[in-house]
């Protein structure tokens, strides 16, 4: 199983690429906490945004502008 990443902030194709590389074994918020942790500036949940009593989507900073978004079921 991998995560599907859509590039909503138009990243160029390279940079899209080596990100969907990175996220691709996302597959649990464990496994993004885990990922967050192995930078050097730790990558932390910023925000949980509640979409109904099951779903919420997970805010994670990846730098000054953009931000990762796991819909979380």
């Amino acid at each position: 199983m991998s995560v599907l990443l859509i590039n909503h902030a138009r990243l160029p194709d390279v940079t899209f690429r080596d990100l969907q590389a990175a996220v691709a074994g996302h597959t649990t918020l464990e496994r993004v906490l885990e990922w967050g942790r192995t930078h050097t500036s730790p990558r932390r949940v910023e925000e949980i945004i509640t979409q109904d009593e099951f779903t919420h989507d997970v805010l994670v900073p990846l730098d000054q502008s953009q931000y990762l978004v796991y819909d979380v079921t």
